[in-house]
């Protein structure tokens, strides 16, 4: 029986983890083992939190329906003491753009979002331009909205819900580093942490987003999980677009409102994406060189634009198919794997906490199947191809 359960990352996963797990069943001891309490340098808290449905797997797309209902009755699930937390979410819908090039992908993908339930609408050029007049729609074929379920919130808000709700069921936060795991066998049996205390487990749980490669190596694992440094950018523009979605350009940039200003991005390109490198620093070449320019050219009236603030965030990218590794390695008996999100993380942390706690009070998934995120795919090198990786 699982009675001591510690988790290594007190993020959105981690915390996830310890909220489902204590309200299942009272009796499991959890100790949540997180690094930085002020989640200065959390991917949760540096994200541009948000929620879609518009992906082309079945299981994401399963995985943000479920999110998005937590979401909608976070107050009721996660109140403390008669407070119910916000975490200010508004369903202003992504908008995936396409080219003449990416119709039939979008017309697919669309295909299968509404058989599983989400609410996107497939428009043509003509609707783009009539309900998006402040875009430029003359390269355009075709665009996927979400009528309801997707768009963003507070991440950070999320974050702490999730702490705070876990804290008052009973679950136990330590601020410290892990600097080893100790094995009997294939078995962890302590956690030693940078504050000289070693916690006792019967089961562990690797939820250490950027840094989860560091726990994994700890057990003689090498995961695909590597830090990628993403920066955002808060701009000021004269323009007020009515109605403003979060738009994924057909090159990849993205933008969305927030309050009177915009959140953009990017990736960088695949040859200039290294690992580590410093959250203190951002992107400026990306967004003069790339995010600018096609802002200007997808909404006219961006051509007068301000950066009012920027940051960078990681990533945990999984370099095998940017989709989350969740469950336990064939060496490793008692540890569980919920790395590897690659910017999903929010969306995915009520249906990955849920799951990862069914693993470990069950044995098994009792509502969503998330085993086909396990650890065979990778070590059989099998990626689950996700054709809307932003």
């Amino acid at each position: 029986m699982t009675s001591k359960v510690v988790i290594v990352g007190g993020g959105v996963i981690g915390s996830a983890v310890a909220y489902f797990l204590r309200a299942s069943d009272p009796s499991v001891q959890v100790t949540v083992i997180e690094r930085d309490p002020t989640y200065a340098r959390s991917s949760s808290a540096l994200s541009a939190a948000s929620i879609r449905q518009q992906f082309s797997t079945p299981l994401s797309v399963q995985m943000s329906l479920y999110g998005i209902a937590f979401l909608r009755s976070i107050g009721e699930r996660l109140e403390v003491d008669g407070v119910q937390p916000s975490i200010d979410l508004h369903e202003g819908g992504y908008l995936f753009l396409a080219t003449a090039a990416g119709v039939a992908t979008l017309r697919e993908n669309h295909a299968l979002q509404t058989r599983l339930g989400a609410d996107i609408s497939l428009l043509d050029s003509q609707r783009l331009r009539e309900r998006f007049a402040w875009m430029n729609t003359d390269d355009l074929a075709a665009g996927a909205f979400g009528e309801s379920g997707e768009g963003w919130f507070d991440g950070y808000g999320l974050v702490q819900a999730f702490r705070k709700k876990a804290q008052a069921l009973g679950a136990r936060y330590v601020a410290a580093d892990v600097v080893g795991l100790e094995r009997d066998g294939r078995t962890v049996t302590h956690a030693v942490t940078s504050n000289g205390e070693s916690h006792a487990c019967d089961m562990l749980v690797n939820a250490a987003g950027a840094w989860s490669r560091t726990i994994a190596q700890m057990l003689g694992i090498d995961i695909p999980v590597h830090a990628r440094r993403r920066s955002i950018f808060n701009v000021s523009s004269p323009a007020r677009l009515s109605a403003c979605p979060l738009v994924i350009d057909p090159s990849g940039v993205y933008f969305r409102p927030e309050g009177r200003t915009y959140i953009c991005g990017t990736s960088p390109s695949a040859d200039n994406d290294p690992d580590d490198l410093p959250l203190d620093e951002v992107d400026h070449a990306l967004f003069d060189d790339v995010i600018w320019p096609t802002l200007a050219h997808r909404v006219p009236a961006f051509e007068a634009l301000r950066v009012e603030n920027c940051w960078s965030g990681y990533y945990e990218y999984n370099v095998l198919d940017q989709n989350a590794i969740i469950g336990c390695h064939p060496d490793i008996e008692n540890c569980i794997f919920a790395n590897g999100f690659s910017g999903h993380g929010l969306q995915q942390g009520p249906a990955t906490g849920r799951g990862v706690s069914e693993l470990i009070l069950h044995g098994r998934y009792t509502t969503l199947d998330l085993s086909s995120l396990g650890w065979q795919r990778v070590l059989d090198n099998q990626p689950i191809v996700e054709k809307n990786v932003v």
